[in-house]
């Protein structure tokens, strides 16, 4: 275990010093991190192995610092703020992700209906795994460079709703798909499991750590309150995973914006920003791990062998999430840049779409041809789009003139 810990940290170290290389040509961090991940991971040079990636120790401290940077999210819903675009966060939430899902169905479905012998049922699972966004790359951005505005302010929410209506869509689709195929299925009421009991652990941890850093003085106990209440959360959802619900994994990310959204709302602006501030080096040092968790898995030689469905993917989900996005913040009136930019910081995908790949091939074991499918289509647009989606997504906040272009 300590070879295998040194062995990250020297990752850690190789990606952090690349990240800071990679920013002297005006990209941004995270590219930097995610080719180091990619480059060092099991498929290739080796260093973070496969053997390290699934063990407790590491799957411990990544699911802590999952939590850790959805704390950055939380704190941005604001109750006042949501109040003044609650009702347009939601119906853009809504129509980029659900507009992401139809669009990638349609176009599959009618591939696989009259061009291919593909069942028409596994258009969904592309449109599925297809409509949610990765929060971590679009935080790096916007706390590398200090991004503010109201394509900032939109996305920030909106990376959490898009991760509930993810949830809830690819669950349901995945129980349907097992139904199709005979095989095992989550209950479908789950699905509401799933997605609630993340937002109640952290909410029940975060109201008595609000408590305390109302009465916390000083940056030291600030700190150990809050990565007290981040510990416990993690705790607490770890135990309700290998006790209660064995073989169903909950969303960490999401038990840390509960708990930052809850004490976030119960103290001052100014505890709240003393707070962030007292936690920024460890949101970047979390943001930096969890980025090279999503590239260590990701072969490179996929590129290669990267074929017409990967292709079609990519551009499908991008069209879904850009003109679905441009489309809610017009019918809401939201400002002229989140209409023309917010879809191109939704591109990103790569953690999220592995996760949602490795559940639906479980599901579909008994058609390994429909699982050789899905599991070459994805893992090569993971690998392709990931670094197409953060030079989006920085150039959308560029655009956007929320960060310097200098």
């Amino acid at each position: 275990m300590i070879i295998n810990l040194l062995r990250w940290i020297a990752v850690l170290g190789l990606a952090f010093a690349a990240g800071r290389l990679i920013t002297k040509i005006k990209m941004p961090s995270i590219l930097g991190w995610l080719i180091v991940g990619m480059i060092f991971g099991p498929h290739a040079v080796g260093l973070l192995p496969q053997t390290v990636l699934t063990s407790v120790w590491y799957k411990t401290i990544i699911m802590w610092m999952q939590c850790a940077f959805g704390v950055m999210l939380g704190s941005e819903l604001i109750w006042k703020k949501l109040k003044r675009s609650g009702k347009s966060l939601m119906i853009t939430t809504l129509t980029q992700s659900l507009g992401t899902f139809a669009v990638v169905s349609l176009v599959f479905g009618i591939i696989f209906a009259f061009f291919t012998n593909v069942p028409v049922y596994l258009a969904f699972v592309f449109g599925g795994i297809a409509l949610a966004t990765a929060p971590a790359p679009a935080v790096s951005i916007v706390n590398e460079f200090h991004a503010r505005g109201p394509v900032t302010d939109t996305l920030l929410p909106m990376t959490i709703l898009d991760d509930v209506v993810g949830i809830a869509v690819f669950f349901t689709v995945n129980s349907l798909i097992a139904r199709a195929v005979s095989g095992g299925a989550i209950p479908m009421y789950m699905i509401p499991v799933m997605i609630f009991l993340p937002i109640l652990i952290g909410a029940c941890v975060g109201f008595p750590t609000g408590l305390l850093l109302k009465k916390a003085k000083g940056k030291m106990k600030n700190q150990i309150v809050l990565l007290s209440g981040i510990t416990v959360t993690i705790i607490i959802g770890w135990l309700m995973n290998t006790c209660f619900l064995s073989g169903i994994t909950l969303n960490y990310t999401l038990m840390g914006v509960a708990f930052s959204a809850v004490f976030s709302n119960m103290i001052t602006p100014e505890q709240l920003e003393e707070t962030n501030n007292n936690f920024s080096p460890f949101l970047s040092v979390s943001l930096l791990a969890v980025i090279i968790d999503l590239g260590a898995p990701l072969d490179y030689h996929l590129i290669l062998g990267a074929g017409l469905y990967t292709l079609i993917y990519i551009v499908a989900r991008a069209f879904g999430k850009y003109f679905g996005a441009a489309i809610g913040a017009r019918i809401t009136h939201m400002p002229e840049t989140v209409r023309k930019y917010l879809g191109l910081t939704l591109l990103p995908h790569s953690g999220v779409s592995l996760v949602f790949t490795g559940i639906i091939c479980s599901t579909l074991a008994s058609a390994p041809k429909l699982v050789q499918i899905v599991q070459g289509t994805i893992a090569a647009a993971a690998v392709i789009n990931e670094f197409i989606a953060v030079i989006a997504a920085k150039k959308g906040f560029e655009l956007a003139g929320e960060i310097s272009r200098t």
